[in-house]
């Protein structure tokens, strides 16, 4: 797991973009109040997803719209139609770790 920023660094409902060892994550503050990471790349065109809206459990690309479940990666809208890498995420006293290994087993 590699520390990525303080909680504090991410407001609720908001995306950041980070570089992880050479992976660009978009890392979430989910309106669940969890914390996700998925890789930060739309499957469907090279678009930073970090620069789209939160929006309960999902977020959109704001370039075609395309909605990607933060929890499996799965699109949740069209056009995309591949789902996305998401990496395991833990809150470990007010910091926030990532491990590059994808949990739903999908590579970019």
């Amino acid at each position: 797991m590699i520390r990525i920023c303080s909680t504090e660094d991410v407001p609720k409902g908001a995306a950041i973009s980070a570089d992880v060892d050479g992976t660009q994550i978009a890392l979430v503050h989910g309106e669940d109040d969890n914390f996700y990471a998925v890789h930060d790349e739309c499957s469907h065109a090279a678009v930073a997803l970090s620069e789209g809206e939160v929006e309960g459990c999902t977020l959109e690309c704001w370039l075609h719209g395309s909605r990607f479940d933060l929890r499996t990666g799965e699109p949740t809208g069209l056009p995309a139609t591949e789902p996305v890498p998401v990496y395991p995420v833990e809150v470990r006293d007010g910091d926030i770790y990532v491990s590059l290994t994808p949990s739903n087993g999908v590579t970019r």
